[in-house]
């Protein structure tokens, strides 16, 4: 009954939170300590191999988990409630379709649970170890004699139960590539939540009703997150969509931290995603969390052969290798984006670039991004100044090593810069007043500023810097 009327109210309960002017960050302070999570895997009917490595990204690129994969179950849960009661596991990961581990590694598992060691059962997992009541219990609904899913195709999972601390916020994941389990078996003694669910449409050979995506229970003190999303099959790349899917990833990551600690600190948007407010208003993703495919080397015609690389969901700077310029042009324009920077690093966002000068700040205004408590800069200099020309006001900055919202607005002759969701800057950027504060800097020998269009670059200053959600609308 629990199960049929929240399936039932998701028409009513589902909400879709408001755009925002910047990115949500993850609320966990900058000194907590990760959550330790173990990525099981080693036998599954599913490409376990491609897709292990990959849950255990989803995982790391938050910034919330340290990640430890295993393809031995049988040896690496035996000895987790000790592990769990140090503090050197918090939460089990089962990507795992296959035989038993044996009684050790069983007896150890579930004890550890028991003692507050979260879990997270992943697609095919669900299908595993019939007859062990225990498991069967726990993970709530399972593949059984009767189960199925019909076409690999996209299809919307909604959210039922909008208070959860995973799905608090949460938007409806639309169009997502996968499998669409139906008719699952509850286990004979299962309690649990049904968070999500999806419709399984005839037309894709599914049942005609709604089918439960996301569940969780408690077993003992430990909790339980289960999605059956998350379908890879050996030798089709194409499935692979699935896990590079940013709504489940964020999905995935936010059940895993609640499972670990029973809070959710990471923000409901995915990472590197458009809402369907910025779809609507005509925002366009630079960055896809995975390529370069929008990015090329300032005077080059590909990606850098150095310096820059995709790391945990974000374009990562570290060796050098030049500026980053956008292979689109912009005049006026609505730039939002995430920075973050090592201990005393120093770079920045510039725009309306033109190449023909040798570097990217000999034409183009930049927003400065720098460590502001380590590197000390002058306020003209600080991170969110347009730099040498306007010091920023009324800023909120995050320390070295946590995430900063950054945005550029240029309209009609003028220029904002926002920090955290602050205005910080407000300013011409034509005319005779913006000539004079040229004429005034460091940039009156060169032909800086001049340009009412051109690209947008991420500086290679020599300093470890990242980026992410980088999206833009022109106006």
């Amino acid at each position: 009954m629990l199960i049929t009327r929240l399936l039932l109210a998701s028409a009513l309960l589902a909400q879709v939170p408001s755009a925002q002017e910047s990115a949500p960050q993850d609320t966990a302070p900058q000194d907590t300590m990760p959550l330790r999570a173990l990525v099981v895997g080693g036998a599954n009917n599913h490409d376990w191999e491609w897709s292990n490595p990959e849950i255990g990204r989803v995982l790391a690129e938050t910034g919330r988990f340290a990640v430890t994969l295993t393809d031995k179950p049988a040896q690496a849960l035996v000895g987790a409630p000790e592990r769990f009661k140090k503090g050197e596991l918090d939460v089990i990961v089962l990507n795992y379709n296959g035989p038993r581990w044996g009684e050790a590694a069983e007896r150890d598992f579930l004890q550890a649970v028991r003692d507050g060691c979260g879990v997270v059962v992943l697609h095919a997992a669900n299908n595993s170890f019939t007859g062990w009541q225990e498991y069967e219990d726990l993970v709530g609904l399972l593949w059984r004699d009767g189960s199925g899913h019909g076409a690999y195709h996209p299809f919307d999972v909604n959210v039922v139960d909008p208070y959860h601390p995973i799905t608090k916020g949460m938007a409806d994941i639309r169009q997502h590539p996968d499998e669409l389990y139906h008719r699952l078996v509850p286990g004979a003694h299962a309690d649990f939540k049904v968070l999500m669910s999806a419709y399984s449409a005839p037309v894709t050979r599914g049942t005609g009703r709604f089918e439960p995506m996301v569940l969780v229970s408690q077993c003992g003190k430990g909790r339980m997150f289960h999605t059956t999303l998350g379908h890879v099959w050996r030798g089709v790349p194409q499935s692979r969509a699935t896990w590079y899917s940013p709504q489940l990833r964020r999905l995935v990551a936010r059940g895993a931290e609640w499972a670990a600690s029973g809070v959710v600190t990471l923000a409901p948007e995915p990472l590197n995603y458009l809402t369907e407010e910025e779809r609507t208003l005509g925002f366009q993703l630079l960055f896809d969390g995975r390529t370069l495919d929008n990015w090329r080397a300032f005077r080059g015609e590909g990606p850098p052969a150095k310096g820059w690389l995709v790391r945990d969901a974000a374009l990562v700077n570290e060796s050098g290798g030049g500026d980053l310029v956008t292979r689109q042009e912009y005049s006026d324009f609505d730039f939002r984006f995430s920075f973050r920077v090592a201990p005393k690093a120093n770079s920045g966002v510039i725009w309306h670039v033109l190449e023909t000068a040798a570097e990217t700040y000999m034409t183009g205004p930049e927003y400065q991004v720098i460590d502001d408590f380590g590197a000390g800069p002058a306020p003209q200099h600080s991170v969110g100044a347009l730099y040498d020309l306007v010091p920023p006001v009324e800023k909120t900055v995050r320390r070295a090593g946590a995430w900063n919202d950054g945005r550029i607005v240029v309209q009609n002759g003028r220029v904002q810069h926002w920090l955290n969701g602050n205005k910080v800057v407000d300013a011409p950027c034509s005319g005779p007043e913006w000539d004079k504060m040229v004429a005034n800097s460091k940039f009156k020998s060169w032909p800086f500023g001049k340009s009412g269009r051109g690209r947008i670059a991420l500086q290679d200053h020599g300093d470890p810097v990242a980026f992410r959600n980088l999206r833009i609308r022109q106006l």
